[in-house]
C-alpha cells in the first residue's frame, strides 16, 4: 500500500537548499520511523509541473541519471540524501522523498 502518510511513516526534510549551477548539492530527508520493507522514494516537481518519479532504493545508495546523481541511504536506514552532482538551472524544484512499497 502507499497510503504511507498516517503515523509511522512521517518524512522530515530540510525547508530549503540553495546551490550554485554546476556545485553539488544534497537534499536530506529523516525517515526515523522506516519500517523493514519500505522503499525511499524520490521525486521531483518543476514550476508548473506536477511530480515526477526520480529514485527509489531501500539501502545504500543508487545511481540517478536525470537529473544526474545519487540516492544515498544512510546504513540504518533512518536517512536519506539526494545528491545532485552537476545541478543545472533547470533542475530548480520542489524535492520531495516518501516512503512505501
Amino acid at each position: 500500500s502507499s497510503a504511507v502518510a498516517a503515523g509511522r511513516a512521517q518524512v522530515q526534510q530540510e525547508p530549503w537548499a540553495e546551490t550554485t549551477e554546476g556545485t553539488a548539492i544534497s537534499i536530506n530527508c529523516s525517515h526515523p520511523n522506516i519500517a523493514l520493507g519500505d522503499l525511499i522514494h524520490w521525486y521531483r516537481q518543476l514550476p508548473g509541473r506536477g511530480p515526477a518519479f526520480l529514485v527509489s532504493a531501500h539501502k545504500d545508495s543508487k545511481e540517478m541519471r536525470v537529473p544526474p546523481g545519487r540516492l544515498r541511504v544512510a546504513a540504518d536506514g533512518r536517512s536519506s540524501a539526494l545528491w545532485l552532482s552537476r545541478p543545472r538551472r533547470g533542475d530548480a524544484a520542489v524535492y520531495y522523498c516518501a516512503l512505501g512499497d
